[in-house]
């Protein structure tokens, strides 16, 4: 954070040659700034660059407000909080005024009869771009009051005439002026919340009850939404779609890396987890979304993956406290422990009902399946499958350590398959070396090269 400007009055500020100058000019300018200077201006988005960040971008340099629509858990309210970023990092207010406004440009009656009266005196406060990010969870019980304000019975009983304007409390939009305000899940405004909100976005004033108050509101005003075809909560009403300047579809992660990448990015992991059982888990929520068992209308959110990852992640430490293991690794073991507790995060199709976990399962194999392939392909574990056909056993579980793992494998003579297998996937401790083992185990089993047979938390292959 750079250090906050000096300036303490209109004064002050006028000699610096400060430029008054609107929310959407502010942004445009720096984003084309950014962009002219090769600065990625979204850190942390990933699988947008070539779909929704262009169209986001466009509509800014417009000056429009926008609305996202897209299933949940596809990052549209990281994707508006990221807007913060395009304001000024200090920007000047009028100190002490309710609505932030800046000290060249007084709207409330407050404030211009301030500035009249004192000039170039006029005090300065300087509020960081932070505090002009304003953000509002839609909820049915939502008000006009919430959003626009109204009359203040407080004020009123000091003594002010009720047709004082100085007797309206604003609202969050209005207290929003100079800045940014989201919405999200705007369709859960009832249609006469929305109503009121027609001629912010289109005047850019207010009205509450019987005032006649024009204040020329200097707010982008953004949300997030279900795409209406299928929400069943409400709807966005149709002059408030028309008086958004874009309205851009987000969607889940198109490639496999950027699904990792929102993981790895977003999971709190308190354990190792290797990338072969992030791509695993990548792949799993990847597979549900294309599965005819689960409802795709309401969709399978990041959020999915994010938990399931830090769900293994815990299976492993769990593991490793219980066994008394210097490091905790996540195995394929662990990956049984998503299935229980996830159930509740995706919406199955109502002919699935009671097959559920089976589902999961089957889908969960099949990722193990393809993450094998393709982490493992073109290392020759055919020593390994004679060894096991002629009587070896591998055991491992939840009850078995690492180190119990590498130890209990088969000896195969001369042959470094064990070596090329961990550098196959830059496992260099125990626990990455037991983790990779125990892949390449599970991947001869779903090629039904290998048997498995599982009791009481101990995993035998042979």
């Amino acid at each position: 954070m750079s250090e906050r400007p000096t300036a303490t009055t209109v004064g002050e500020l006028r000699a610096t040659g400060h430029d008054a100058r609107s929310v959407r000019a502010e942004i445009r300018a720096n984003l084309l700034a950014a962009l002219a200077a090769g600065h990625d201006p979204w850190p942390g988005l990933h699988g947008f660059g070539t779909t929704v960040v262009p169209q986001l971008e466009r509509a800014l340099i417009a000056g429009h407000d926008v609305v996202l629509l897209g299933e949940r858990g596809q990052g549209k309210t990281r994707l508006l909080r990221s807007l913060v970023g395009l304001m000024d990092e200090w920007s000047p207010v009028i100190a002490g005024s309710e609505l932030g406004e800046h000290p060249f440009e007084p709207i409330t009656v407050e404030s211009r009869g301030r500035a009249a009266e004192l000039g170039d005196d006029l005090p300065v406060e300087w509020r960081h771009r932070d505090e002009r990010y304003s953000e509002k969870l839609a909820t049915p019980d939502t008000s006009v009051a919430d959003l626009i304000g109204d009359v203040d019975p407080m004020r009123v009983a000091e003594g002010r005439r009720l047709g004082d304007p100085e007797t309206i409390h604003f609202g969050l939009i209005p207290r929003s002026h100079r800045g940014i305000v989201a919405i999200n899940e705007l369709p859960d405004l009832a249609e006469r919340i929305q109503v009121a909100m027609l001629n912010v976005m289109e005047e850019r004033d207010i009205q509450i009850r019987g005032y006649v108050l024009r204040l020329p509101l200097d707010v982008l005003v953004v949300a997030s939404a279900n795409p209406e075809d299928y929400t069943n909560r409400g709807r966005i009403i149709t002059p408030l779609k028309d008086r958004f300047g874009a309205e851009i579809r987000t969607h889940y992660p198109h490639e496999l890396d950027d699904e990792m990448a929102v993981v790895r990015q977003e999971a709190g992991l308190v354990a190792q987890v290797p990338d072969a059982l992030l791509e695993v888990v990548a792949r799993f929520t990847r597979a549900l979304r294309a599965s005819p068992a689960v409802d795709q209308r309401s969709g399978v959110s990041a959020r999915f993956a994010i938990a399931a990852a830090e769900t293994v992640a815990a299976a492993a430490l769990h593991r490793a406290t219980v066994l008394g293991e210097d490091e905790a690794v996540a195995r394929v073991v662990d990956l049984e422990a998503a299935l229980d507790v996830l159930r509740g995060k995706v919406e199955f199709e109502s002919g699935e009902e009671g097959r559920e976990r089976e589902v999961l399962a089957h889908l969960l194999r099949t990722a193990t399946a393809e993450a094998c392939r393709s982490r493992l392909g073109g290392v020759d574990l055919g020593l390994l499958v004679e060894a096991i056909e002629d009587g070896a056993l591998v055991t491992t579980g939840e009850r078995v350590s690492a180190r119990d793992l590498l130890d209990g494998l088969p000896v195969l003579g001369e042959s470094d398959v064990y070596e090329r297998l961990a550098a196959k996937v830059g496992a260099t401790s125990a626990g990455e070396r037991a983790s990779a083992v125990e892949l390449a185990l599970e991947g001869l089993y779903l090629a039904r090269r290998i048997g498995k047979d599982s009791v009481d938390g101990e995993t035998v292959y042979g």
